[in-house]
């Protein structure tokens, strides 16, 4: 909660000008692929806050492995020197499955007038017609495709193709466009960082060094049978 607040109370008050970034996920852990690309959007976009979303029980994925709680702590740890990003518990607090149109519906009654975008991956746009209510995300945010460079381009939906915009022009008006932004992703996932540690092999070239401390310090993701 005290997150929400501290976006609620540092950011410009002429919502009209705002640019807020989202970006959900389950975060088991957190780790330098995700701040990576973070960070060259939060730049590319012009963002005034990124706003990190960790999610309950994400709808279409497999339940995390770390607890709530364990996720959000490793979060705050990998933000807290990262000017403009912020941890938002939205989602862990509602509980239940984390559907991304509730998330948004509950920051536009919170800045009706922002441009908000949220950050997806080029795997999760070619799903998104599997979203909760996904139409309505396009009435309540601009979508923002992260794509690797030399990324294959694949023919756009018939919904897509009138809402594609340019990096500069999304912020303009509070949702309903589409922007393309190519970043430069480490080969690192989540899922090879668990497949690692329950292999007992290191993995602290891959996360924050605060992190990487949590993980061995709650034997996080560990050898089975481990304590």
């Amino acid at each position: 909660m005290a997150e929400r607040l501290a976006l609620n109370s540092t950011l410009k008050t002429d919502n009209s000008k705002l640019a807020i970034g989202v970006f959900g996920g389950t975060f088991d852990p957190v780790h330098l692929g995700h701040l990576r690309v973070a960070r060259e959007a939060f730049a590319a976009l012009g963002l005034d806050k990124l706003c990190w979303i960790p999610a309950a029980q994400p709808p279409l994925r497999d339940a995390p492995v770390a607890s709530a709680a364990q996720r959000a702590d490793m979060l705050a740890l990998a933000l807290c020197d990262e000017p403009g990003f912020t941890l938002d518990r939205r989602e862990l607090e509602r509980g239940g499955a984390s559907y991304t149109v509730d998330t948004l519906q509950s920051l536009r009654t919170e800045r009706p007038d922002a441009a908000l975008c949220r950050l997806i991956g080029q795997d999760q746009f070619a799903g998104f017609e599997r979203w909760h209510h996904w139409r309505e995300i396009l009435d309540l945010c601009h979508l923002v495709v992260l794509n690797r460079p030399g990324a294959p381009t694949t023919p756009l939906p018939g919904w897509a193709s009138s809402r594609v915009c340019a990096e500069e022009e999304w912020r303009a008006q509070p949702a309903g466009r589409l922007v393309f932004l190519t970043v430069r992703p480490q080969d690192i996932s989540a899922t090879r960082i668990r497949a690692r540690l329950a292999a007992g092999e290191a993995v602290a070239e891959w996360l924050p060094p605060a992190v990487n401390t949590y993980i061995h310090q709650h034997h996080l993701y560990g050898p089975p049978g481990r304590d």
